[in-house]
């Protein structure tokens, strides 16, 4: 299996621990290769780190089910919706034990605002250098009002206990999703 690619998170907003409480990152990027990977292969490496120093590594994780969501732009309607179906069924993930991360493109303060106005109770990272969005392969060719630009493809990763990718969501809807991922999560968490 290859290594997996590292992106290093550094947070500069508080902090909280593991429990349930949203922390604040953004990204340094280590290196901005684009991983191929496929369900049933190791999912790319990233770290955070806290405004404690307390790294928090994917790879550390191993041992909890991890979910990653990436969405376009906070606060807008089709994210909000999202971000709020992952928080409503937040106990029911924690339930599944498997930890929820959301992925934009957006500025510490643009997810500082868009979590405390929503009351989200998982971790939000700001990707400004798209480093984990290209590891993840979810930066698009999109189109809006006949223009063309490259944005965020709507897209959700279920990472097992072992650090190893048991299902992908691209190109995601958002009515039904939260209740597919929770489902999937629900399933991996009996295996």
């Amino acid at each position: 299996m290859p290594t997996p690619q590292q992106v290093m998170v550094s947070s500069r907003q508080p902090a909280t621990a593991r429990s349930g409480h949203v922390r604040m990152a953004t990204l340094v990027t280590m290196s901005t290769a684009p991983a191929t990977f496929a369900v049933g292969n190791a999912a790319p490496d990233f770290s955070l780190v806290d405004q404690h120093g307390e790294p928090v590594v994917l790879s550390e994780l191993q041992g909890t089910p991890v979910m990653i969501y990436f969405y376009p732009k906070d606060s807008t309607p089709g994210c909000t919706t999202e971000g709020q179906g992952f928080r409503d069924q937040f106990s029911a993930f924690q339930a599944a034990n498997t930890l929820i991360f959301g992925v934009s493109r957006d500025s510490l303060k643009s997810h500082e605002n868009f979590k405390c106005k929503q009351e989200f109770p998982f971790e939000l990272i700001s990707d400004k250098d798209e480093a984990v969005c290209q590891l993840f392969d979810v930066i698009k060719l999109k189109k809006l009002y006949g223009k063309e630009y490259l944005g965020v493809d709507r897209s959700t990763f279920l990472i097992d206990k072992d650090g190893v990718l048991r299902q992908e969501w691209r190109g995601v809807k958002v009515p039904g999703h939260v209740e597919a991922v929770l489902a999937a999560a629900q399933a991996l968490n009996k295996a």
